[in-house]
Formats: C-alpha cells, sequence, structure tokens
C-alpha cells in the first residue's frame, strides 16, 4: 500500500474480499437516519451540480440526485466505481470519477453542493481534502459534511469517569494490534476541531445535526424501525448542540472569493 492508498483508502476499498454494500446489509437505522439528516439539511433547495466526494457505490449520490441536476460520484476506488455502475444503473444525471479527495479531477468552482459524508474517520489531518472540496465550490456554495464524533455522549461519559477530557485531536479508534499492522486509518474527531478547520478553509458553519443517535445494538433490535426513526427525527435537532450522536452533520457555505 502506498502513503497514497493508505491515505485515500483506495487500496482497502479495492480489496477483493471487501463488498462495501455488505456493511450496510444490516444497518438500515444508520442509513436511513443520514438519509432523514442530508433531506432535513437540503429540504427546499435545488442545485446545478453536486460533488459526492468518498461516494463509494453511490449510496449518498442517489439521495443527492433528488436535489440536484447532475451528480458527480468521486471515489479513489475503482472497485467502488465498477459496484457504482451496477447500483445506479439507470440514473444517467450521476456520473462517475475516480480521484483522491486530496486530488479532485474537477475544474474550479464547479459546483454548487459537495458532500463528503463517511470520509472523515479515514483522514487524521483533513487540511488538504477540505481546501480541495473549497477549491470545486462556487462561492455561495453548500458543503454537507460529515464527522465521525469523538465527543458523542457515550465517549464523554468514558472520559469522565477517567476523569480526562474529550480530546480535540483526531483519536485512532483501531485496537493496538491492528494499528501495528498499518493500513488505513480508522479516526474519531472532535466537530469543535472540525469546525475550525473549515472555517479556516473557508466554509461557515450554517447548521449542524446529531445524526444515529440511537445506533447501540439493543435499541436497533429492540424497536421497531418506524419507531426507531421518529426518535431520530425528534432528536436530530434538539441534540446538535451537545453533540450527543456518533456522526455529526454540517452543513457549511463557502465565504467569496476574498476568504
Amino acid at each position: 500500500m502506498t502513503i497514497s492508498q493508505a491515505r485515500h483508502g483506495s487500496a482497502y476499498y479495492d480489496d477483493q474480499s471487501l463488498d462495501y454494500r455488505d456493511y450496510w446489509t444490516d444497518r438500515a437505522y444508520e442509513h436511513a437516519a443520514e438519509v432523514l439528516a442530508i433531506r432535513r439539511l437540503l429540504d427546499g433547495r435545488s442545485f446545478e451540480h453536486a460533488v459526492d466526494i468518498g461516494g463509494g457505490y453511490g449510496r449518498i449520490a442517489l439521495v443527492l440526485s433528488d436535489f440536484a441536476s447532475r451528480v458527480t460520484l468521486v471515489d479513489s476506488s475503482q472497485q467502488q466505481l465498477d459496484l457504482a455502475g451496477i447500483f445506479l444503473a439507470g440514473q444517467p444525471r450521476i456520473e462517475r470519477c475516480r480521484a483522491d479527495a486530496a486530488h479532485l479531477r474537477l475544474p474550479d468552482d464547479c459546483a454548487d453542493l459537495v458532500a463528503m459524508i463517511r470520509v472523515l474517520h479515514h483522514l487524521p489531518d483533513p487540511a488538504a481534502e477540505f481546501a480541495e472540496l473549497r477549491r470545486v465550490l462556487r462561492p455561495g456554495g453548500l458543503a454537507l459534511i460529515e464527522v465521525a464524533n469523538g465527543a458523542h455522549a457515550v465517549n464523554r461519559v468514558r472520559y469522565l469517569l477517567r476523569r480526562r477530557p474529550v480530546p480535540l485531536n483526531p483519536v485512532d479508534i483501531r485496537s493496538a494490534a491492528i494499528r501495528e499492522l498499518g493500513g488505513i486509518p480508522f479516526v474519531n474527531h472532535h466537530p469543535v476541531t472540525i469546525v475550525g478547520q473549515l472555517r479556516s478553509a473557508g466554509l461557515e458553519l450554517d447548521r449542524m445535526l446529531s445524526v444515529s443517535n440511537l445506533r447501540h445494538r439493543a435499541l436497533t433490535r429492540a424497536l421497531p424501525p418506524a419507531v426507531l426513526l421518529a426518535v431520530e427525527a425528534a432528536l436530530q435537532e434538539r441534540f446538535a448542540p451537545v453533540y450527543f450522536g456518533p456522526s455529526m452533520f454540517l452543513l457549511l457555505t463557502r465565504a467569496g472569493p476574498g476568504r
């Protein structure tokens, strides 16, 4: 695995023994919670061109196509793009592009919506990706970014019991044994740190949602899907200020050319 592959995950997601679609087979609640958040944040808006960075097999690109005339799904993994070709068959408004998130093969200011969902957990230092995201986003355009939240409620209790503050820096959540093997990073970020990094890149926070608030196996097994989603819908806005859920969804606006 090269440094670039380790950073962007192409080797990991090109592994023939891994089919990322399988990851979602028993995660219907998580998927529905994320779709609910996206639709809530984009409600009433329409876009000419949306870019889905690290979009994998097209799970989120399909949702974005309800809001945009054209969607470009970008991923560094050819295997994921091939799967997207199957998953998105019959969706001519969604095109595929192989590129790293830090080196998008797209023109400046070409999109009025850019999404980066389930990507930050592979990026201990996302500064280059944020700069590239801003480059392709038009002034006044919107960015939709998901944060693997290291400050979620359960983690805060854990750190409180240890009498330690929740780290502001990224935390690798892999076991020591797995880290020794190398490979792709898996990190949690503090939302405050990410918002600061995005502001430095020229993106201002407009709105935030707490997502997958009931992501616990006991809850997802015990409660009917309709109940899970009804509670999730009620909590996303209310719990956002305290960073409750394991995922935080951020809606941001790109500042003008002077920033």
